[in-house]
């Protein structure tokens, strides 16, 4: 007999958080979606929020006060939130309309203190809520043993997954070449050393790679790159592999992690400053250097530029990653179309299919986030999750949107098509054509040297905001190489103000979602790449090259809505993908791609 577990009781959870934050004489509580390494996707033993609230996303914070509990999330997760989360114990909130701190600015009262874990906030996130309380009086006090963990008796182990060698031919660069360049910069700008607390920049640095966390090929850690390029690594020891200090070097030192917090102190006797990323590391690194009177230097992490802009070698593994990755799209179309008549394709069988046919690949090593497989009116929820409770049926007159994404071991892919089930309404083909419009703009445009991804957001919502319509979330997004499929700093939304360079690999997914009717999103990865020159032209221009190669709903296209430009773009973008993709096709396969990428 299967034991059925009882349902999770978030009231009694809340009521004992509170229970706890009396005894302590604390008047509210702050619960981030994070973990002490700021990681966008936690492992399960960080996963406080969900513990608290149930909820499954990968943005969110929690607000717990004596009379009332506060849930913050953005706008790709608002209607799963509502779906998720217990309405009667959590007031939810879109973090972009309205922010904790501006909630905190308005409804703190003064002499209030409210408490957080040090471990779990960047001091910049910090900063901002300091600054929110202290215009109502109240305080915020740092107190390092984390609450909800009192709380979560059954809390699992932190992960301690194998750590493997990232190869040259995936890399492009030896980690010897990363730590000489950066750590010249460090010099030359008069620091002796670079605490790192970003796990995809030690990845990067060191040519490493692990399991740590969800869909992310990371391994959990802490280094300090000093300037003669050496390396304190602060990791597990049972995750290095055999032949793992080969590939380090010598001046790479694995340490234990408990070794951590001495070496912040020895780092505090240094002339020089010390380089710290205010917006990526945790309040306590820094409080603890601070308290030792350490020289700070809070700016950007030096491997974040330098990993977003990637190598030929690494821009060349993306481009191959694409094309297989493009190959199991089409076959799974394929084989969805000749499937879907049967009335018995689900949300998540198909999602399960879509896995079979990557998984066919030996490069492949599992999605880079969890896919998103949403029919009908789960579509409209932006970063939707089938369960067995939601799952639908793939019917006639629906909508489709399908978004997953692979890691490789030479490239990561994220993509997102949204298919019509037989006949669809001249409202959704109008919405579907509006967005694939903005689409094309974007891949299209030249733009300046120095351009920004606030700059070029517009572009691709403007056909949308001629109808009165918008979408709630960033056009596009960073990805790595064989790393996080978010990655940044660049992007494409309305707050990047990173100035785009070639090698940099961003998204291009607007989209519209009707609630409770139907989703779309198309979404292509696309590099930076310098332009073409044109005659007479005064300033260095750079542009868009696609990566992704998986054909768009022909079916779903109002023709009539498209300029000659846009036509041409679609024609000569699927005239690309076939060519590319007919040579690893069967002869069903090829049938269905040689229809699907047909002249409009």
């Amino acid at each position: 007999m299967i034991a059925i577990m009882p349902a999770p009781d978030y009231s009694s959870r809340l009521k004992t958080l509170r229970a706890e934050l009396t005894k302590l004489g604390y008047d509210g509580y702050f619960i981030p979606m994070s973990d002490e390494y700021q990681s966008e996707y936690v492992p399960s033993s960080a996963q406080r929020v969900s513990f608290m609230s149930g909820f499954t996303g990968s943005a969110a914070f929690i607000i717990v006060m004596m009379d009332k509990a506060l849930f913050f999330t953005d706008g790709r997760y608002t209607l799963q939130a509502s779906q998720q989360i217990p309405g009667s114990l959590y007031s939810i909130y879109d973090g972009t309309v309205t922010s904790p701190t501006d909630w905190l600015s308005e409804n703190a009262k003064a002499k209030m203190k409210l408490a957080y874990d040090p471990w779990l906030h960047t001091a910049a996130g910090v900063e901002r809520l300091q600054k929110a309380l202290a215009k109502v009086g109240a305080e915020l006090v740092p107190f390092e043993r984390n609450l909800v963990d009192v709380l979560w008796t059954e809390r699992p182990a932190p992960p301690s997954e194998p750590i493997f060698a990232h190869e040259m031919v995936y890399a492009g660069k030896t980690s010897g070449e990363k730590r000489h360049v950066i750590a010249g910069e460090l010099k030359r700008d008069g620091l002796s050393a670079a605490v790192i607390t970003d796990c995809a920049s030690i990845a990067w640095l060191l040519n490493v790679r692990g399991n740590d966390i969800p869909n992310t090929p990371l391994p959990l850690s802490f280094a300090v790159l000093h300037t003669d390029a050496s390396v304190d690594w602060f990791v597990d020891p049972l995750k290095l592999t055999k032949g793992l200090q080969h590939h380090l070097g010598s001046q790479v030192t694995p340490r234990e992690p408990s070794e951590f917090k001495s070496a912040l102190d020895k780092l505090a006797n240094a002339e020089q400053a010390i380089r710290v990323d205010p917006s990526e590391t945790a309040s306590w690194i820094i409080e603890r250097l601070k308290n030792a009177d350490a020289k700070l230097d809070l700016g950007d992490d030096p491997c974040s530029l330098p990993k977003a802009c990637k190598n030929p070698v690494e821009l060349e593994g993306m481009a191959t990653a694409h094309r297989r990755d493009g190959a199991a799209l089409v076959k799974f179309f394929t084989w969805l179309e000749h499937s879907i008549l049967s009335g018995s394709v689900t949300e998540i069988s198909a999602g399960e299919k879509l896995s079979e046919f990557r998984s066919a690949n030996n490069l492949y090593r599992g999605p880079s986030f969890d896919t998103i497989s949403g029919a009908g009116p789960n579509g409209a929820i932006v970063h939707y999750r089938a369960s067995q409770s939601s799952n639908r049926k793939l019917e006639k007159g629906q909508f489709y949107l399908l978004d997953s994404g692979g890691q490789y071991l030479d490239g990561t892919t994220d993509v997102t098509r949204t298919v019509a089930i037989g006949s669809i309404t001249q409202e959704m083909r109008e919405r579907f054509t509006r967005v694939l419009k903005g689409h094309i703009a974007l891949a299209m445009i030249r733009f300046p040297e120095g351009t920004t991804g606030a700059e070029l957001d517009v572009l691709a919502r403007q056909y949308l905001w001629a109808a009165g319509v918008d979408y709630n979330h960033g056009t596009g997004h960073g990805v790595g190489s064989y790393l996080g499929v978010h990655e940044g700093p660049q992007g494409i939304s309305k707050r990047n103000r990173v100035a785009l360079k070639p090698g940099m690999v961003v998204s291009n997914e607007p989209g519209y979602y009707k609630a409770g009717h139907y989703g779309i999103r198309i979404e292509n990865l696309q590099y930076v790449t310098e332009a073409a020159e044109i005659g007479g032209g005064e300033r260095k221009m750079l542009g868009f090259e696609t990566l992704t190669l998986v054909p768009i709903d022909r079916r779903a296209i109002d023709t009539f809505m498209l300029s000659e430009s846009e036509r041409s773009w679609i024609n000569t973008y699927h005239t690309r993908v076939r060519e590319a993709l007919r040579p690893m096709m069967d002869k069903t396969e090829t049938n269905w791609l040689e229809s699907a990428t047909a002249a409009l």
